[in-house]
């Protein structure tokens, strides 16, 4: 049974390589950015505190306040500290609702509870209930993921998983904080994209010319997105503001951001997943037909290269259609209950906006093809012996 598994799973692979030669680079910036300070680490809220998890043993629900669906009041509850310097004592806390669905929370005997524990001389203060404890659900759901990914795909699940890794930190660890201290949020998102688009696709290709290609490719229709999302934003009036909890940012102390240029970013960021993905399927058909047929003209590989892209974009486009169209599905559906009409739906800011992300996103996306056809037909088909090599492994 081992045996027939062990086989299952090679066919599977088809033998792939590790290819630790583009993964230690990769691991380790990954070492890099998990040590990198963001400089807001210290939040002043939380010093003298400790964010542990708790069990709650009893709740008195006597001073919440129901008026239809709205829910006022103070729960109190009995817990159990489960971590830190606190476990295995038990407090009372409150738990305060403030009437909205969105950010309260209530709370039953045996929850696990995520809370803040201010403490002063080994004693505790206070309790402050952040929400019910969930990162241990989480941690599973990654850990189910990242060992499905490895399990069906072998070697390239890995270098996704470090790609899906690298992107989390990179995010975190430099877009936000530099967003944060004033940098040009449109600068600093180009140089991450170009950092990411460059690690992942190296991770597919190695280093040849098809990464060369598929990198133009991408980091093109990026650029056309960004220019499209700075004319727009301006043309249609759209400020930043629409993002969400983009006005507490500036309340708590950050008033001298610019979110219309944040917002600006946000558009080709989020669009550069795709563009990359459709950059990596050009460029690997176009590096098949030239492995096929060696003595093919730039020309006729720039027109397979099109006729892939013709076939890709349609459904690549819907994607970003079906990503941008499910964050704002209820507030178009409040617009229908309450029989709005579509002209007015359609100029709406908080619409407007969404429309931008689609469209600017789906204009980026449509020039990757060319862009991609364009450069593999004119790299792919003049390959020096080396890069032959990896067209035929």
């Amino acid at each position: 049974m081992l045996n027939k598994a062990i086989r299952f799973f090679r066919m599977i692979w088809g033998g792939q390589p590790v290819g630790w030669k583009t993964l230690l680079p990769g691991l380790a910036l990954t070492a890099v950015l998990l040590v990198l300070p963001t400089g807001f680490e210290g939040a002043r809220i939380y010093q003298g505190t400790e964010k542990v998890r708790a069990t709650v043993l009893e709740v008195d629900d006597s001073a919440i306040v129901d008026v239809g669906l709205v829910r006022t009041g103070e729960q109190s509850c009995l817990l159990r500290i489960e971590e830190g310097s606190f476990a295995g004592q038990q407090t009372h806390a409150a738990n305060l609702l403030s009437g909205s669905l969105s950010q309260d929370k209530i709370f039953a005997p045996g929850d696990s509870a995520f809370v803040v524990v201010s403490h002063q001389n080994g004693r505790i203060t206070t309790v402050t209930m952040i929400d019910h404890y969930r990162l241990h659900w989480e941690a599973l759901l990654a850990i189910l993921f990242a060992a499905l990914l490895i399990l069906f795909a072998g070697p390239g699940g890995l270098r996704a998983l470090l790609s899906f890794v690298i992107t989390v930190l990179a995010v975190w660890k430099i877009m936000i904080p530099a967003c944060l201290r004033g940098r040009d949020p449109i600068g600093v998102g180009l140089v991450l994209v170009t950092l990411l688009t460059v690690v992942i696709i190296v991770f597919v290709y190695g280093f040849d010319r098809r990464s060369l290609v598929a990198v133009l490719g991408s980091l093109l229709g990026v650029l056309t997105a960004c220019a499209l999302s700075m004319m727009f934003t301006g043309a249609l009036q759209i400020h930043g503001a629409i993002m969400s909890d983009s006005e507490s940012l500036l309340y708590s102390g950050y008033e001298s951001l610019d979110l219309t240029r944040i917002f600006m970013a946000t558009i080709f960021i989020g669009a550069s997943g795709a563009m990359m993905d459709l950059s990596v399927d050009i460029t690997s058909g176009i590096s098949e037909v030239v492995r096929k047929k060696p003595g093919i003209t730039p020309w006729e590989a720039i027109g397979s290269g099109m006729r892939i892209g013709q076939a890709a974009m349609g459904t690549m486009t819907t994607t970003l259609l079906l990503a941008y169209a499910g964050s704002c599905l209820t507030q178009l559906m409040v617009f229908m209950a309450q029989g709005t009409p579509i002209l007015n739906i359609l100029n709406y800011k908080y619409i407007a906006g969404e429309i931008l992300y689609t469209l600017a996103g789906s204009f980026g996306l449509v020039t990757v093809a060319p862009f991609t056809a364009v450069a593999g037909g004119l790299l792919l088909t003049r390959q020096n012996p080396k890069d032959q090599n990896s067209l035929r492994r």
